[in-house]
């Protein structure tokens, strides 16, 4: 890359030789001019001007490094998937129990009565929201955590028809936290009315 002439020092410059008349002063002047040629372009010059030294500073190479996988994620959460509940026979107990108005099928784990989540958002919150997504992502604003159902739970559930036979999973939900959703859906839908009517 061509250096600006205003940023050569004028230590780096050649100065012209003077013109003479006279052969024997034109030959001395001629080597005198090589000779000061030769020692300013001298490869064997000991140190850098200072904007070669400033062009070669530019970057450090020391900050640059391939192994990034010892650099942590600063700010990134991590998520983790609920363990599903323990597959005994008490927590595979299942009993259909009446939630406003309709039965729905329940477990109790660890003394908590749990229902079936997509059973119950069949019956009450379909005609509420777009989607099952739609209630899990609910769910997850509300810092509400569904209970995820073992193997034998998705089983009986299936063979109750509280679910369809293709599923293979499931989660359970209380009847407090499930009240709490069913309320958020229901006064979505009453302002997204409201604001229609407008």
């Amino acid at each position: 890359m061509a250096v600006p002439a205003a940023l050569i020092p004028p230590s780096s410059l050649v100065q012209p030789c003077p013109i003479s008349t006279s052969s024997s002063a034109s030959s001395a002047s001629s080597s005198s001019c090589s000779a000061t040629a030769a020692s300013s372009s001298s490869p064997s010059a000991t140190s850098a001007s200072p904007s070669q030294s400033a062009t070669q500073n530019l970057f450090r190479t020391d900050l640059l490094s391939t192994n990034t996988s010892s650099i942590p994620l600063a700010g990134k959460p991590v998520y983790s998937t609920p363990s599903p509940v323990e597959n005994t026979p008490q927590n595979n107990e299942c009993r259909m129990v009446e939630l406003r108005g309709a039965k729905v099928a329940s477990f109790t784990v660890d003394g908590q009565e749990l229902i079936c989540l997509p059973q119950a958002f069949d019956l009450f919150l379909k005609h509420l929201v777009g989607g099952l997504h739609t209630v899990y992502t609910k769910l997850k604003r509300l810092e509400i955590t569904p209970v995820v159902c073992n193997v034998e739970q998705v089983r009986i559930l299936r063979g109750l028809g509280a679910i369809q036979p293709g599923v293979n999973r499931c989660k359970l939900i209380s009847r407090k936290d499930f009240e709490t959703l069913y309320n958020d859906c229901t006064n979505a839908r009453l302002e997204h009315s409201f604001s229609a009517s407008k």
